[in-house]
């Protein structure tokens, strides 16, 4: 391994399958993941998470909190501070009741993961320490779908800081893998008087690291990634600060990128527009597998 991209192996006999129409792709789920920052010495740091090695899904990989989006999260609108849901809708391209379920879904990750919420009891402050008994027992219920997270700001009279959130990115999982996700990255700064945690399950460890130092242990083997972690680091090197990038987000463009496979003289082109450097040969026959 040359870096540290991840790579299932079964993906090449995907690409075939895919290539001779006899695999169909299924159908990506929406998600959200978060690139919770704070400044340092040396920068700004990123919050990452390592996925356990027992992970059926990138196993082994760094990664940030994110996950799934809750379809109850469409239906109940939720007490909300910052720009509001047309504008979100506008800017993720999906519409209101979707927009709220994506950035629901991106603060609850980040609550369910590093316990970290962004939310507060008024549209201009948030929660502080979250660690209690009570607040875990309530993450825990999150966790575990029992509660969503509309009724979870209901129940604690909270405000959604919408505010505190940037959308920096869209990336979708490859048409040829069996797990698809359409996901929106967002970038936030971690709050005042907060403190991040190991609190996923699927998580081993997790550690606060520049951008730099993170891509710098990918480039060398050392950190397992999958493309657009990895992407996402190099673009956040440009930042001295974490509200230069918070202010940056706005600006930026949210046109998914979806990896595409194509037969070029006998072997099979695996590669990801504007990111030339994950791009993939693939043995048209089944020969051992990709070489980079």
């Amino acid at each position: 391994m040359v870096n540290g991209q991840w790579y299932p192996p079964e993906w090449p006999d995907r690409i075939r399958a895919l290539a001779a129409g006899s695999l169909t792709p299924v159908t990506p789920k929406r998600a959200a993941t978060v690139m919770l920052l704070k400044d340092t010495g040396d920068g700004p740091a990123v919050h990452m998470l390592r996925r356990r090695a027992s992970m059926a899904f990138a196993g082994g990989a760094y990664a940030y909190p994110g996950g799934g989006v809750d379809p109850r999260d469409d239906d109940h609108q939720v007490r909300w501070a910052g720009p509001t849901r047309a504008w979100w809708a506008e800017r993720l391209g999906v519409d209101e009741r979707a927009a709220q379920a994506i950035v629901c879904a991106a603060v609850r990750e980040t609550y369910e993961e590093a316990g970290v919420l962004l939310a507060g009891p008024t549209p201009d402050s948030v929660v502080g320490d979250t660690t209690g008994a009570d607040w875990e027992a309530d993450r825990a219920a999150l966790v575990a779908r029992d509660l969503s997270f509309a009724e979870f700001l209901d129940r604690r009279g909270l405000v959604l800081r919408s505010d505190l959130l940037g959308a920096w990115t869209r990336w979708i999982t490859p048409e040829f893998e069996s797990r698809r996700y359409d996901t929106w990255f967002f970038v936030a700064a971690l709050p005042d008087g907060q403190r991040t945690r190991n609190a996923s399950t699927e998580a081993d460890r997790t550690v606060w690291i520049t951008p730099g130092e993170a891509a710098s242990g990918y480039d060398t083997g050392e950190l397992l990634m999958m493309p657009p972690t990895i992407a996402t680091l190099r673009q956040l090197t440009e930042y001295d600060s974490a509200a230069g990038a918070l202010a940056a987000a706005p600006g930026r463009d949210l046109t998914p990128v979806l990896a595409t496979a194509r037969l070029v003289d006998g072997e099979i082109v695996l590669s990801w527009p504007g990111h030339d450097e994950f791009t993939k040969h693939v043995p048209t026959l089944p020969t051992g597998g990709a070489t980079a």
